[in-house]
């Protein structure tokens, strides 16, 4: 998958709801398919500073292509990060490095979420970002 068509879909997700409250709705229901993140990941290491909540994101490099995975103790903060894992996850290490957050005032987002949230989802979308930069260097 590219990070365009992963963002595509996400927009149309979010697109099918006509309030706000359904799109938050959306963004629990998300978390709740979320893969629960293993025990010996949720460290200091992998924790996302910046963030209100405990958000725990690791980030891995396979055929040039991320993989990332994550978690939160925090029921919509947990949602965000299905969102970022959903519209990351398999999306080459060059295109990630050339993303914005866009796609957060493509569905709404930046409007809608509270100054704590936009600042921790910037905060991982900043981890994801630095991730993929520092894989480049190397």
């Amino acid at each position: 998958m590219s990070f365009e068509i992963n963002k595509s879909v996400i927009v149309s997700d979010f697109n099918l709801f006509d309030s706000w409250e359904e799109r938050y709705e959306h963004l629990i229901d998300l978390g709740k398919s979320l893969e629960p993140l293993d025990l010996d990941f949720k460290n200091n290491s992998n924790l996302v500073e910046g963030c209100q909540a405990n958000v725990w994101l690791v980030c891995e490099i396979k055929n040039e292509k991320l993989n990332v995975m994550g978690d939160s103790d925090a029921i919509i903060t947990r949602g965000l990060v299905a969102l970022l894992v959903r519209l990351f996850n398999n999306c080459s290490v060059k295109e990630i490095i050339h993303t914005n957050n866009s796609f957060l005032d493509e569905i709404g987002l930046n409007k809608h979420l509270s100054m704590t949230r936009s600042n921790g989802i910037n905060a991982m979308i900043k981890k994801i970002h630095e991730y993929c930069l520092n894989y480049i260097k190397k």
